[in-house]
């Protein structure tokens, strides 16, 4: 540059710019943390609450979405004993909002009776938007940028519609084709149009699970539900939920339907639904439900000054992605990025819940993360309790805090995957 005045010039002009650059570009990114350079803050679990999860077309059936929802947030509010007011933010997960209305969440949040400025928003992560809702609510107090939060999820797949594709444009010729939007929206890899279940069966043949493995691990997931529930320890989750009738008084639905309808005699003999001679069965593969679940988050400073005594600290979480048709093993992937991000070592983690999408989800990522089965779904999951796809990412986090309370355990790990690929992991401490 020496023997070129412009080159002097220009390296002169950059010399004066680029610090100038540097502190405009560190402002920017400051304020767009909003956090004025203060520490993240901690965030909490101060409340659970999730309906009874109905069968396919049962006990709640005709009640939609968004008023479960209701249902679940107003008992939040109602266990801690704050004030509707003091909600600033709600985030939750809703997997087929067809037919629902605009804005699904803002729904729930009109119907608890929630001040109108709460702020709202939908998530739609597939199987994991109630636990992603739940991530991202906790993000938002970290950040300060609201210092309590209620997040979860919540589907009745009852109540999805049908679709009639050409209806707006016209059939001209031959027959035409109702889409069931239960399967194209929620049940349905999206890439080469399969039902989720042959996903599932090609992680039993790449990770050797076979199908007496998977009809035995689903005899016991029923068989841990059936205890937790005689026993009563799901009672600190579940709110009755009152059900109309069409003449007389409306039902109080208050417990689990779906691990009561099965016949343990009859899961060996079942078919395969997905292919000839495979191992995923209606017995060992998750239900079609109804329900939802909320999780009241606060930052710690708030639960303190509240003078709350909190269920679990949210310690760290995590996301994940691979092939979508590996989708049943990304926990595997998530988990030890969630650790990691928590600080915590496999080691030390007193329980874990991997969402039973298929009895085989769990037995691969056991495999793969190499768990103690006994302290894996201890009381059961989606193969015996059901699956709202919506609601199960809330409804394992929410358990996973009362299961660590239940037995006394201080780390936990919950975490589901997720059609396309993904899956959403969280690490939570038993406070």
């Amino acid at each position: 540059t020496s023997h070129c005045p412009k080159q002097r010039d220009l390296a002169k002009m950059l010399t004066r710019v680029i610090p100038t650059l540097r502190r405009e570009a560190a402002t920017v990114i400051k304020r767009g943390y909003a956090t004025d350079g203060r520490a993240l803050q901690d965030v909490v679990i101060v409340s659970t609450a999730r309906t009874p999860i109905g069968s396919f077309m049962g006990a709640l059936s005709t009640i939609p979405g968004p008023k479960l929802q209701a249902e679940t947030i107003s008992a939040v509010i109602k266990k801690s004993g704050i004030k509707p007011e003091d909600i600033t933010e709600a985030i939750f997960g809703n997997v087929i909002s067809a037919n629902l209305g605009q804005a699904p969440a803002r729904q729930a949040v009109i119907h608890a009776g929630l001040p109108t400025s709460t702020v709202c928003t939908t998530i739609n992560k597939v199987c994991a938007s109630g636990m992603k809702s739940v991530m991202f609510g906790a993000q938002s107090i970290m950040l300060g940028n609201h210092e309590i939060v209620v997040a979860g999820g919540f589907e009745n797949m009852s109540l999805v519609p049908y679709y009639l594709d050409k209806a707006r444009s016209g059939y001209r010729m031959g027959a035409g084709q109702i889409q069931d939007g239960l399967f194209r929206d929620g049940l349905q890899d999206a890439y080469d149009n399969q039902p989720m279940g042959m996903c599932a069966e090609d992680s039993a043949k790449r990770h050797g699970i076979t199908r007496k493995q998977q009809d035995d691990y689903a005899i016991l997931s029923y068989q841990r539900t059936a205890e937790a529930t005689s026993k009563g320890w799901f009672a600190p989750e579940i709110i009755p939920i009152s059900v109309p009738q069409g003449k007389g008084e409306p039902k109080v639905f208050s417990e689990d339907e779906e691990y009561k309808k099965t016949n343990f005699d009859k899961i060996p003999t079942l078919k395969s639904i997905f292919i000839k001679e495979g191992t995923v069965t209606a017995a060992n593969a998750s239900k079609i439900n109804d329900g939802a679940c909320s999780l009241l988050l606060m930052s710690a400073s708030k639960a303190k000054e509240l003078g709350l005594s909190p269920l679990a600290l949210i310690r760290g979480f995590a996301d994940a992605e691979q092939d979508p048709i590996q989708f049943p093993t990304t926990p595997s992937l998530a988990v030890p990025k969630a650790l990691a991000n928590a600080g915590i070592h496999k080691n030390q983690i007193d329980y874990w819940e991997v969402n039973e999408a298929f009895s085989v989800v769990a037995l691969a990522n056991a495999k793969l993360l190499d768990l103690d089965m006994n302290k894996l779904n201890v009381w059961g999951g989606g193969v015996s309790l059901g699956h709202p796809i919506g609601c199960s990412g809330a409804r394992i986090t929410a358990s996973l805090a009362h299961i660590l309370r239940h037995y006394n355990g201080k780390y936990g790990v919950a975490s589901i995957c997720n059609g396309g690929g993904g899956a959403s992991a969280i690490v939570i401490e038993k406070l």
